[in-house]
């Protein structure tokens, strides 16, 4: 979320995240983010802009 929270208006994919933050970026890896992140958008802390991209919900 500290990502989302420094560039409120940016839309990430889950791969850039893990380069953003210097973590692995397997394929089994992104997709465990990409899990969590639809869980967060599910939650309502993120939007889904568009298919495969995450955004902070303003």
């Amino acid at each position: 979320m500290n990502a989302f929270n420094e560039h409120p208006e940016r839309e990430f994919r889950a791969r850039e995240l893990h380069e953003l933050l210097d973590m692995p970026t397997d394929e089994a890896s992104v997709n465990v983010t990409r899990a969590r992140l639809g869980r967060l958008t599910r939650q309502g802390f993120l939007t889904q802009p568009g298919r495969g991209r995450y955004q902070k919900r303003t």
